[in-house]
């Protein structure tokens, strides 16, 4: 058992060689394998179902632990079916992007097809089964909820990236399908200030997917992978990241505006200083090498790093806040 590479794995995307891969335990491998660092806008997503629902009196802990461990393996399903797929297609050949900022469990020979298979396998398995018990709660509604989910699990590596849809389907997953869906498992009951309230982070979702993207675009084009910014183009596809960070807090200061939220949850402006560094970067091409300074870990991701940053930022604080403002109600204050 090694707690110290869990704790790594769960900020960043540790790079490991073969001697280094063969000494780690099943749960730090398969930490590594799923790239279990950006889970974390999964859960930001069940928390603010959650949240959202401990607000209206309609909280369930026990549904609200299944729905939260049941969409976070079915991410962590995702990622591995997603490196599955890429090593089977060959896309990840060559020392393709994906290949250099982390470690593709197969292209580099840290595990069989046969062990990456059953890793999803048995990841999947679990995460349908958290799935079938909100079903058998709710009804038919999750069962519709859960074939979408599991569309998306399945085939967004390919076709759906590959046509230029990926982005759509993050965003109507992180946010409508999470949050809005995962009310749904909670309540029962379907709303329509969730769905808009749901919106901020699939948008962020998406921003962080864009980055990565942009940061692969010559490498997607060659390969044939027509992403939203092979299709957009580099710079628009910039212009269009930054147009998605800046809506977040809009939609925000919307629903503050409205009443639906409480003045709490301006909090989020306390990530402008993120978006602000964001924004500098994104409108400017990026660096043709390592720029001094920049974290030899992190790069060749250079546009999705900063995305990402401003994403952890906002949603903490986006989630603080409801947590505020679900407080204030509780006790009659908001």
């Amino acid at each position: 058992m090694n707690v110290s590479m869990w704790m790594r794995a769960v900020r960043v995307i540790p790079r490991v060689s073969r001697e280094e891969w063969a000494a780690l335990d099943l749960i730090s491998r398969w930490l590594i394998a799923t790239r279990s660092a950006v889970l974390v806008m999964t859960l930001t997503s069940a928390a603010l179902a959650g949240l959202l629902a401990l607000r209206e009196h309609r909280f369930h802990f026990g549904l609200w632990s299944v729905l939260t461990l049941g969409l976070l393996l079915a991410h962590a399903t995702n990622n591995l079916v997603n490196d599955i797929t890429d090593h089977l297609r060959g896309v990840d050949r060559d020392n393709y992007f994906r290949a250099q900022y982390g470690p593709q469990p197969l292209e580099h020979g840290l595990m069989t097809k046969l062990e990456a298979l059953g890793y999803a396998a048995v990841t999947g398995a679990l995460a349908l089964a958290a799935g079938l018990v909100l079903v058998a709660v709710r009804g038919q509604p999750v069962l519709v909820l859960l074939a979408v989910g599991s569309f998306f699990v399945l085939f967004y590596t390919w076709p759906l990236k590959w046509l230029g849809l990926g982005e759509v389907a993050v965003f109507l997953v992180w946010g409508p399908l999470m949050v809005g869906g995962g009310y749904f498992a909670i309540t029962g009951e379907i709303s329509g200030g969730v769905l808009v309230a749901s919106v901020p982070p699939a948008l962020l979702a998406t921003a962080v997917l864009l980055g990565k993207h942009i940061d692969k675009l010559d490498a997607d084009a060659a390969k044939g992978i027509r992403t939203m910014p092979v299709l957009l183009g580099e710079r628009r596809a910039r212009y269009a990241t930054i147009g998605a960070m800046a809506i977040a807090y809009a939609v925000v200061a919307g629903l503050v505006a409205d009443g639906y939220f409480s003045l709490f949850l301006l909090l989020v402006a306390g990530a402008v200083p993120c978006l602000v560094d964001a924004v500098r970067v994104f409108l400017h091409p990026r660096p043709a090498a390592l720029p001094p300074q920049y974290p030899r870990d992190v790069w060749p991701l250079w546009y999705a790093a900063f995305a990402f940053r401003h994403t952890r930022r906002f949603s903490g604080l986006f989630l603080f806040g409801l947590a505020l403002d679900a407080i204030a109600r509780w006790t009659g204050l908001g």
